[in-house]
């Protein structure tokens, strides 16, 4: 009875092993910082990345070779496994924190009352004045027209896929959406310019560049809704049909409701990613100088365009305009993210 059981634990004990203090992948990792310096003072490595790349691959090399040295294999494999996602997870990171840190240091400096106040009318490319009042106003009527024209829409069929779609016509239109979805953006441009301002003589305006972005986001928010839409569990949708509840008051009651926070997520997603197209619009809108807040008349301007503009002139007061811009778009792209959460989050079915 003994025996079985003192093997048994020295089993246990062999599987356990001993386990590295917690000071250890601290120091590993400034021995491996210290042995990238001397590189680079050494020899004619002279790139920072090229400092963080050997930093991380000897601290993987050395980690590993520590670990299985005292813990064992079946260890090591796991903290190599484990060292791996979180390096993947700061490559990930690194460049989204560095744009947001260039962009700040470079935007900050400019951004005051008067370049939210004031357009770009009757200033010169020499001038340091200027600001994106005009812009903002077509971003923002241009991006809330296309989600008017392609929320709904997208949502009708992506509840129609799910719900309702059998045979041969669903599988055509979920072909279709997934041409759209990687359709290029200046195509949708060049099909509102043809059939749009050109066919129909409607001319350049803030609408033409929201129908140009509705194509665009569509396909984000069929797919996203789609999906979520199909995470809704049956039971929910068996619940309400054996209570008597219709199909089509089930569907709005409760199988949306469930799927909302991941529909408006998907929603955000596309509102970001054509809220700075610029071929669209460059196409379709045409852009000005001067203020015009009626998106249906004339030409508009907006933020892409302006810091396509900017970012353009070899004068230095202009890129530094092109800078605030995307500073800009990004705090307006946040902001319009928090409120979809804010939204979603008090409209959860409890």
């Amino acid at each position: 009875m003994s025996g079985p059981a003192v093997d048994g634990g020295a089993d246990h004990l062999g599987l356990r092993g001993q386990i590295l203090p917690r000071w250890v992948p601290l120091a590993v990792a400034a021995g491996a910082v210290v042995v990238s310096l001397l590189i680079y003072l050494l020899t004619p490595v002279d790139s920072e990345i090229q400092i963080v790349l050997m930093s991380a691959l000897f601290f993987v090399i050395a980690m590993t070779a520590v670990s299985t040295a005292v813990e064992g294999g079946r260890r090591a494999r796991d903290r190599f496994a484990t060292t791996l996602v979180y390096g993947a997870f700061l490559l990930a990171v690194i460049p989204l924190v560095a744009v947001l840190a260039s962009v700040i240091s470079k935007g900050a400096g400019r951004l005051d009352g008067a370049f939210f106040t004031h357009s770009m009318n009757g200033i010169g490319a020499r001038d340091v004045g200027g600001g994106i009042y005009h812009a903002i106003i077509g971003t923002v009527e241009q991006v809330l027209l296309a989600s008017v024209l392609a929320v709904p829409f997208g949502l009708l069929v992506a509840i129609y896929l799910v719900e309702y779609g059998r045979g041969r016509v669903s599988r055509v239109i979920s072909f279709f959406v997934d041409v759209l979805t990687g359709l290029p953006s200046i195509i949708a441009g060049l099909f509102i310019l043809a059939f749009w301002v050109l066919a129909l003589d409607q001319g350049f305006s803030g609408f033409a560049g929201a129908l140009a972005l509705a194509v665009l986001m569509i396909p984000t928010v069929v797919r996203s809704a789609e999906e979520m839409l199909k995470l809704v569990p049956n039971e929910l949708r068996e619940a309400g049909y054996a209570l008597g509840v219709p199909q089509w008051r089930t569907i709005l009651r409760v199988v949306v409701p469930t799927a909302l926070p991941g529909i408006v997520t998907g929603v955000m997603l596309a509102v970001a990613r054509v809220a700075g197209e610029t071929a669209p619009v460059l196409l379709t809108v045409f852009g000005t100088n001067l203020i015009n807040s009626n998106p249906f008349s004339g030409e508009q301007s907006s933020l892409p365009l302006y810091i396509y503009s900017q970012a353009g002139q070899p004068q230095q007061f202009a890129v530094d305009r092109a800078w605030a811009a995307a500073l800009v778009l990004i705090i307006i792209i946040m902001v319009l993210n928090l409120i979809a959460r804010l939204f979603a989050g008090r409209n959860r079915l409890r």
